[in-house]
């Protein structure tokens, strides 16, 4: 399954120079979050593959305008094509916001997911906006990680964690793929394709 991974930044390549060939075998499309909800629209229009996302700490617009044609994962897991997908939108809160959780407050969300995560036997992908705890974080509030983001794949072992948030021009600590444990990180800031074998 070929899934196309988008975050923070609204592609040119996608956007302003599209063309629809360009999104040709790709069976999956997932945002990570903070992305320009007519944007995912757009990119629903010209693909049959199902667009699912979670939310970015800068979401609440979707409150007034939701992507049209996506499927929202937060909170929730999403089964396509036997690929069980937790999604966790949402960052570190910094302030007040709609989108942004204490460590506390992620935990509670995980807690009530637990028949859910029982019911499916775990997932397979992570989908959050947020990284987590110092893997690939910033060390400010903003961008510091969840450390529950953490124990899930301890627990669980997914296949891989999809996050945003931390763009890739902050710097050089912050790696676009990565490896914890067992799982594969990749940090979907602006577009990145990756091939999910089963």
């Amino acid at each position: 399954m070929k899934i196309l991974t988008i975050a923070d930044e609204e592609s040119s390549y996608l956007w302003d120079y599209f063309e629809k060939s360009k999104l040709e075998g790709i069976d999956l499309i997932i945002s990570c979050g903070d992305l320009d909800p007519l944007y995912l629209s757009f990119l629903a229009t010209f693909t049959s593959a199902p667009v699912l996302y979670v939310h970015g700490n800068h979401d609440e617009k979707y409150e007034k305008v939701p992507p049209e044609g996506c499927i929202c994962i937060d909170d929730d897991i999403f089964e396509y094509q036997g690929v069980r997908i937790l999604g966790l939108g949402g960052s570190m809160r910094y302030r007040p916001g709609q989108y942004q959780y204490t460590e506390r407050e992620m935990r509670r969300r995980v807690k009530k997911l637990r028949f859910k995560l029982f019911k499916k036997g775990g997932f397979d992908i992570l989908v959050t906006h947020a990284p987590a705890y110092q893997i690939n974080d910033g060390e400010d509030l903003p961008h510091r990680g969840f450390q529950i983001f953490r124990e899930l794949m301890e627990r669980y072992q997914p296949k891989y964690f999809l996050h945003g948030h931390v763009h890739l021009r902050y710097g050089r600590k912050h790696k676009r793929c990565d490896q914890y444990q067992n799982t594969q990180i990749i940090n979907a800031c602006e577009r990145y394709v990756f091939e999910y074998e089963s």
